[in-house]
């Protein structure tokens, strides 16, 4: 039987209003990514190139078998978090103690698909250092980037997009052009009018004066689109006589420069049409790197001069005038919408933010509300909204990286920094960016912080995070710097977390003895505090260590406390570990039936959260239960699969020895069923899976 994996399709957004023109530049752009595997689109600001990319991968997508991608980069700061924004719009895992480029690399080399970086001119050293180095580790990349600069590498093939074709000012007619077919500047304006004034239609005077307009704007569609909206209070010939009366010093010059002048110029006059409170809306919301909510907009920017209850209205007034962009999300935290303001318009209000002398101030707020939903996040973390939460923080991600951002550019705001990190630990862990939380932890301990509990909790949490990587002896040097302020402090709490996390790496290194005796001590220390989050994760290791110990019964004992604690705060994640290590103790009692049931509960929970090591764990039990059961084919496509997710990981089974038993034996069960050819070819199979249709297969449906 011949087995075909579905082409992925990507992950390109769909188009929330209509495509205009661009028909040569398509077909150039398609010509070009033939021939070439790197392709820049480059021009100023607002002339279209990310909508103008998107249109071109999408026309594209078909030639690549795993997709096409793209990775907007225009709300990320720090070059050095390239790879793992790449990494996570590719839905690589970035959970490894490698560096993510090595991982990234690891995941492209056998792919053939389409790389879009959108926004590149704030990252291009940062931009070129990536695609110098993925392109020919990975034959099957290509790579199309858009930004006001090009990359500058030897084979780049540069498309310099320009603004549409407008009407010549002789217009059409004897001397002038025909009157065939409107210019594309032209129909985009009609376009857009029609979504502000359905009755729009061009027709006499308003032809003309639309034609002026889109002359007078340089055929730059941001800037149409902006003066379209205003066809709510005025009329085309009120537009186009006070946009001239606005744009007259903008003569001459450098054809470059003068556009970029009319881009600001549009932008600015659309400034100038607000009322004051919307253009301090719009001033303060630039402190946000990309999108955001109603709440966040009024925690940040209310005050005085714009009193809370305004904020909504202006937000929808922002809207209308095409100065914020809404990005409907259905599947977040409370609901609602949320909202972006384009890179230009961003910029724009960040001049004027600094003009007004609020900078610092609103940059402080934002850090300050984001500081506040770390809090909130670790506070009602464990409890039925688990997946909701890590939803919410993984579209608050560019928000959480600006806040630790401000606090390590400023060296009275470090220890905001610290907290900030060590309260997002349950987001880092089980949500899938533990290399990135360790490489804010690494950055902010690097400032030598002061004592006290804030520095002791984020101790703790990196040494979690460097232990799930398998860098035990990283994990270690942070135990020990841990416990000694632990100590010092006499936090019966911090003591107890020093106990897990000590016993958690006595298991790791396969030492089981000494770690049931310190898992033992960090139970009853939080049995006495009460802290049921932590408790449930010292059940689930000590349940762990005796499965691997090979004491079953005591292990399935365990493991039903380590449930009965989750169970009580409704806590799916930690009930995910207490499915976990009940199906390793029912494959060890030989009820395959049993272990692959709490396989799956395991995993559907951890899939749902992008936990990808539990994930693995999970996979890998499925396949020896499948193998133990007398499937080899299955078990072999399985091992596949956690092998591919292993390989992003980094150190399959978080470096125990213990846990790696699991896909040996499994190995061995179904090379001796299946022979060494057939199980390498069910073993590939697996491999090429995606991870939903993988995900898909391991829970049970037939494998196609």
């Amino acid at each position: 039987m011949t087995h075909t994996v579905e082409r992925n399709p990507g992950n390109l957004p769909a188009e929330i209003s209509s495509f205009v023109g661009r028909h040569e530049e398509l077909d150039r752009l398609s010509a070009l990514l033939r021939r070439s595997r790197l392709v820049t689109v480059t021009g100023i600001g607002g002339v279209g190139k990310t909508r103008t990319a998107l249109r071109a991968a999408e026309l594209a997508g078909a030639r690549f078998p795993d997709g096409a991608w793209l990775v907007d980069l225009s709300g990320l700061q720090d070059p050095d978090l390239l790879p793992h924004t790449v990494s996570r719009a590719l839905g690589v895992a970035d959970q490894s103690a490698r560096r993510q480029m090595e991982v990234l690399v690891d995941f492209l080399s056998e792919r053939s698909l389409l790389l879009v970086l959108d926004t590149c001119e704030h990252l291009l050293d940062a931009c070129s250092a990536l695609v110098e180095t993925l392109l020919p580790a990975a034959p099957g990349l290509h790579v199309l980037v858009t930004g006001r600069r090009q990359l500058g590498l030897p084979g780049e093939q540069v498309l310099v997009l320009e603004p549409l074709p407008v009407p010549s000012e002789a217009g059409p007619g004897p001397g002038g052009e025909d009157a065939g077919p409107e210019h594309d500047s032209v129909i985009l304006f009609a376009d857009r009018a029609a979504a502000v004034d359905p009755a729009f239609c061009l027709t006499g005077p308003t032809r003309d004066a639309v034609a002026r307009l889109c002359r007078r704007l340089d055929g730059i569609p941001l800037a149409i689109e902006l003066a379209a909206v205003w066809l709510r209070t005025l009329t085309a010939e009120e537009l186009a006589d006070r946009l001239a009366r606005r744009f007259s010093l903008l003569t001459g010059g450098d054809r470059g420069l003068a556009r970029h002048e009319t881009m600001r110029a549009a932008i600015g006059w659309s400034h100038e049409l607000l009322t004051p409170p919307e253009r301090l809306l719009w001033a303060r919301l630039s402190a946000f790197p990309h999108d955001f909510d109603t709440a966040s907009a009024i925690r940040v920017c209310a005050d005085e001069r714009l009193p809370s209850a305004w904020i909504p209205g202006l937000l929808e007034s922002l809207v209308e005038t095409s100065i914020l962009l809404r990005e409907p999300c259905e599947g977040s935290f409370g609901g609602g919408s949320r909202y972006r303001l384009p890179v230009p318009i961003r910029e724009y209000g960040a001049d004027w933010l600094t003009e007004l002398g609020e900078r610092e101030r609103v940059h402080r707020l934002h850090r300050d509300c984001f500081l506040e939903l770390a809090r909130r996040y670790e506070a009602e973390w464990h409890g039925p909204t688990e997946v909701v939460w890590c939803g919410r923080m993984q579209r608050e991600l560019p928000n959480i990286r600006a806040a630790l951002e401000f606090c390590l550019d400023r060296p009275g705001e470090h220890a905001f920094g610290l907290e900030i990190f060590g309260s997002l630990f349950l987001f880092w862990l089980p949500c899938g960016h533990i290399r990135e939380g360790r490489l804010y932890a690494e950055r902010l301990l690097a400032l030598d912080p002061a004592p006290g509990p804030v520095l002791t909790k984020a101790l703790w949490a990196v040494a979690r995070l460097a232990i799930v990587q398998g860098d035990t002896e990283a994990g270690r040097l942070y135990h020990e710097r841990c416990l000694r302020h632990a100590e010092r402090q006499g936090d019966p709490s911090a003591l107890a977390t020093a106990d897990y996390i000590a016993g958690t790496i006595r298991m790791v290194r396969g030492e089981f003895d000494s770690a049931v005796r310190l898992l033992e001590s960090a139970a009853r220390r939080y049995e006495s505090n009460g802290e049921q989050g932590d408790l449930t994760m010292t059940y689930f290791v000590h349940a762990l260590v005796l499965v691997l110990r090979g004491d079953v019964d005591d292990a399935v004992a365990m493991s039903e406390r380590c449930r009965s604690s989750a169970l009580r705060h409704l806590d799916g994640w930690g009930l995910s570990f207490a499915d976990y290590v009940r199906a390793l103790a029912e494959l060890r009692r030989g009820a395959t039936g049993s272990a692959v049931e709490y396989g799956r509960a395991s995993l559907r929970f951890k899939a749902r959260l992008g936990d990808s090591a539990g994930c693995a764990l999970a996979v890998d039990v499925l396949a020896l239960a499948a193998a133990l059961g007398g499937d080899a084919e299955r078990g072999a496509r399985l091992l596949g699969l956690g092998q591919e997710i292993w390989r992003t990981f980094g150190i399959p089974a978080i470096g125990s020895e213990g846990l790696r038993r699991t896909r040996d034996m499994c190995e061995s069960l179904a090379r001796q069923e299946l022979g060494d050819h057939a199980y390498e070819r069910e073993h590939a199979l697996g491999r090429a899976l995606s991870l939903e249709r993988g995900f898909a297969y391991a829970m049970g449906e037939d494998f196609c």
